[in-house]
């Protein structure tokens, strides 16, 4: 492959990627947090950065509570235990509420929607929400965790003095484990800033605090979309060449 075939296809995954709604929340969250870091809560241009960007990112969450309805009624895979059964759908059924309020807090901002007193309580209310759906996550990856690592000791034992990385089986088991920690991760810091948006505890989540790991966790968020995409792409060009080789064969 020459450079400008290389570029073209690094361009081409850019585009892919921007063209997410939930990249450009993304970005847009890492600016408001970041924004958030550098103000500590004090008014200026860092502040107006904040509140026009927590404001314009709303945008983008519009009828996204469809996502997680659709999740809290589509069936559980099999083999699921009941506990963590449970505990994804609270989280589907709480980050749904928290994005379904979202749009009635974005209304109030706006001005469409004129009860400022409600409009605040709303908004507490969708956080706390939000909250809870990041607990359940943080739990859900746990018990996912470790019933990744009982498989994955399990084909250990099976593979024995074999390499594991050479079996494919360990591979996905191994990446699915590095995806679920990163989630882990990410849900465990949410929770935080989430402590902090509701200033639950001012003195040791400051603005400060909760920018910088609101920061963070919108660069694994980013990060976590672009991982989507870039196996969105590979999957269309395997489709892709796969159709022009049973085009070729057809003709021949």
């Amino acid at each position: 492959m020459s450079t400008l075939d290389a570029t073209r296809a690094e361009l081409a995954l850019i585009v892919l990627y921007l063209n997410k709604a939930e990249a450009r929340d993304k970005i847009c969250r890492a600016i408001q947090y970041g924004s958030k870091f550098l103000s500590n809560g004090q008014p200026g241009t860092a502040q107006n950065v904040d509140k026009s960007t927590s404001l314009a990112r709303k945008v983008f969450r519009l009828f996204k509570f469809v996502n997680d309805l659709h999740g809290l009624i589509s069936p559980v895979p099999r083999g699921t235990p009941l506990p963590l059964a449970l505990l994804g759908k609270s989280k589907n059924a709480l980050l749904s509420t928290f994005l379904f309020l979202d749009q009635i807090v974005w209304l109030g901002r706006t001005g469409i929607y004129k009860n400022k007193e409600r409009t605040e309580l709303i908004g507490r209310i969708s956080l706390f929400c939000w909250m809870g759906s990041s607990i359940c996550t943080t739990l859900v990856e746990l018990g996912e965790l470790r019933r990744l690592s009982k498989s994955m000791k399990k084909l250990e034992k099976n593979l024995k003095d074999s390499d594991n990385y050479k079996n494919e089986e360990y591979c996905a088991k191994l990446q699915k484990s590095n995806e679920r920690t990163l989630a882990l991760v990410k849900a465990g810091l949410d929770i935080v800033v989430a402590v902090g948006l509701l200033q639950l505890a001012p003195k040791k989540v400051t603005p400060r605090v909760t920018g910088a790991l609101g920061f963070a966790t919108s660069f694994i968020s980013c990060y976590q979309v672009v991982l989507c995409v870039a196996v969105a792409s590979i999957a269309t060009e395997v489709q892709g060449k796969l159709k022009w080789e049973a085009c070729f064969a057809h003709q021949a």
